[in-house]
């Protein structure tokens, strides 16, 4: 299907049913954006309040009701198929941002070579610290060693925290610009991965093609990420999450497989063991919430199950 680019770029949010964080992102989207775009967002899951309060509120996006399982991934694509801008803007509900963001990222991609698939911002977390500024390629292996702490991406100083406009490789999927007919040709995201991580399979993806990605350390977007760690749902996430990478990483070798699967499941151990004595000292909901979300580790990740199913089943008991 071919688009007539009236709109410059579609800007996509998937929220899972809380209107905390999203309402600030859509306040930030209208206040500083200049650019001609339209406003996809993909309300998951929504109970029926918060969707007629979001239709009340903002009258002028476009939501799509998202009201069966699905992943990070599926979500998104739902509202990408539906894109009709000439670029995509994917951004987590939870990020904010006091300059214009899409308008400075459309203008710094557009003086790019034609090979240049991606650009992202320096994402900061609120209180103005680093939190991601580029990321370098990361392999099996070196997802191994970062299971141990022995590996840090933000070490691999080629590709990270530079000055102005540099070349990254992989890319956040917090938030970043795309273009939109590369990203539709390519079949947007690979819906395989449920929750994590498709950002890396995605820019990875592009690399081997040969497209670049490029970060514009000057133009800054604030993320309050981790917030979903002290909730409940990451009982469910974080093995769903690491059962991505597991499939990821292995890239379909039954030896990497085995590996990286012992390896996850030996250090999940030792946080269940750690968290569990944290119980037993100083309960709190953190304690119990990190206890059981490596517990659901063991018991998934030798599993055949699909992250999806992992996560249907467990949604399920929560």
């Amino acid at each position: 299907m071919e688009y007539q680019y009236k709109i410059t770029v579609s800007v996509v949010v998937v929220c899972m049913n809380t209107l905390k964080n999203l309402y600030p992102c859509l306040d930030s989207i209208k206040k500083h954006t200049t650019v001609s775009y339209e406003m996809l967002v993909v309300a998951y899951l929504f109970s029926e309040k918060n969707l007629m309060q979001l239709k009340k509120d903002y009258p002028w996006i476009t939501i799509i009701e998202s009201n069966e399982i699905r992943g990070f991934s599926e979500n998104n694509n739902l509202a990408l198929r539906l894109a009709k801008g000439e670029y995509c803007f994917i951004l987590n509900d939870d990020t904010f941002f006091d300059t214009p963001v899409i308008d400075n990222l459309v203008n710094t991609i557009e003086d790019l070579p034609e090979n240049v698939a991606i650009i992202s911002p320096n994402i900061k977390y609120p209180d103005g610290s680093e939190q991601c500024c580029g990321r370098p390629p990361i392999t099996w292996w070196k997802y191994i060693l970062s299971c141990f702490k022995l590996w840090n991406e933000k070490q691999d100083t080629k590709y990270i925290n530079k000055k102005g406009l540099f070349q990254s490789y992989n890319i956040i999927g917090a938030a970043f610009l795309i273009k939109n007919e590369l990203f539709r040709n390519m079949g947007y995201f690979d819906e395989q991965y449920f929750f994590c991580p498709e950002d890396i399979a995605l820019s990875t993806y592009l690399n081997k093609k040969e497209y670049k990605c490029y970060v514009n350390s000057e133009i800054i977007l604030y993320h309050i990420a981790g917030a979903s760690n002290h909730s409940k749902i990451s009982i469910v996430t974080k093995a769903v999450g690491i059962k991505g990478s597991l499939l990821f990483f292995s890239n379909d070798s039954i030896l990497k497989k085995i590996i990286i699967a012992t390896v996850i499941w030996g250090t999940s151990l030792l946080k269940y063991l750690y968290w569990q004595l944290k119980i037993k000292y100083k309960n709190n909901d953190y304690a119990q919430i990190q206890s059981k979300a490596y517990l659901n580790v063991l018991k998934t990740i030798f599993s055949e199950k699909t992250p999806k199913e992992i996560f249907t089943t467990l949604y399920t008991k929560l």
